[in-house]
């Protein structure tokens, strides 16, 4: 078993490692940020003396050397815009964005969960054709799309609900919608899904021809053993939550990591970008990790592949 953690604790390194150098060169391919934070009229000593300063005058691969030996240390620099510490800003922003992720986390379990069971268990019906149609159009619709058509419906037309912003529970509805849009859908399908797998088994057979109660029999033998790769799915999907958080709140001007990588991306503040990727790239790793050990705990077979 330590042979198996240690591997993956190497992978979830590789994989945030990876993710900084990827996005440590693609960002400076957008050219040099130096004139931004300098007057337009500024003389060329001047940006040349300032571009010195950031150390940007130096070649890419020393650079990147120099990003990665401060970057295993926690040090991703000062904003170049506020000068502030860079990972301090990103992480006063966590929390605003995993309070929209747990809550499009929640919001997608208990609508998608009852959802898929009824639509498994009324097969062919009206409900299931209409359950399964909305599910193709909830994984077809872009998140973004979908949000500016909420803001058009509640809050430019209806006027019952904030177009953006934080700070209380009802900011958080229309973006926790937008977010949990697609999960719903996917959510649906694959708890559908895994529900007429169970429903076909024999034990279901054998306790609905011994009179077992239709609520009992779903709540108690199909749903309890369709749970086991729901829960796989739901662990591995809060990570993909906390990445597409990043779209929705752009649209809805939540004061989350997604919107401050955006506006640093636009500024071209490096050291704000990258110490998001690595918060980013961490944390989906971790997940990942976790749910790795999970598998262990339950198949000591995974252990040795």
């Amino acid at each position: 078993m330590l042979d198996f953690v240690i591997k993956r604790v190497i992978q979830v390194g590789i994989v945030v490692l990876l993710a900084l150098t990827v996005v440590f060169f693609l960002i400076r391919l957008s050219g040099d940020p130096t004139p931004l934070f300098l007057p337009p009229d500024a003389p060329r000593e001047q940006i040349d003396e300032y571009r010195s300063k950031l150390g940007f005058d130096r070649p890419l691969l020393v650079q990147y050397g120099e990003f990665m030996k401060n970057a295993v240390q926690g040090d991703f620099g000062n904003s170049l815009r506020s000068k502030e510490d860079a990972l301090g800003m990103v992480l006063q922003r966590l929390p605003a964005t995993f309070q929209l992720a747990i809550s499009a986390l929640v919001l997608s379990l208990l609508i998608s969960i009852p959802l898929g069971v009824l639509s498994a268990f009324k097969r062919n019906s009206i409900f299931d054709r209409i359950a399964v149609a909305l599910t193709v159009i909830g994984q077809a619709i872009p998140s973004f799309w979908f949000g500016l058509l909420l803001i058009f419906i509640f809050a430019a037309q209806l006027k019952v609900l904030p177009s953006g912003g934080g700070g209380s529970i009802v900011h958080m509805i229309l973006p926790t919608l937008t977010l949990a849009a697609y999960s719903i859908a996917r959510f649906t399908r694959f708890t559908r899904s895994t529900m007429l797998d169970v429903l076909r088994k024999d034990f279901i057979r054998t306790a609905k021809a011994s009179g077992v109660p239709t609520p009992r029999l779903i709540a108690r033998y199909a749903l309890k053993n369709s749970l086991i790769p729901i829960i796989t799915l739901v662990a591995l999907d809060l990570g993909t939550l906390l990445g597409g958080a990043v779209i929705t709140e752009v649209v809805f001007s939540w004061p989350g990591i997604g919107r401050l990588l955006l506006q640093s991306l636009l500024n071209r503040d490096f050291p704000i970008v990258l110490a998001g990727v690595f918060i980013i790239a961490l944390i989906y790793a971790v997940i990942n990790f976790v749910a790795d050990l999970l598998y262990a705990f339950v198949n000591p077979q995974i252990r040795v592949r």
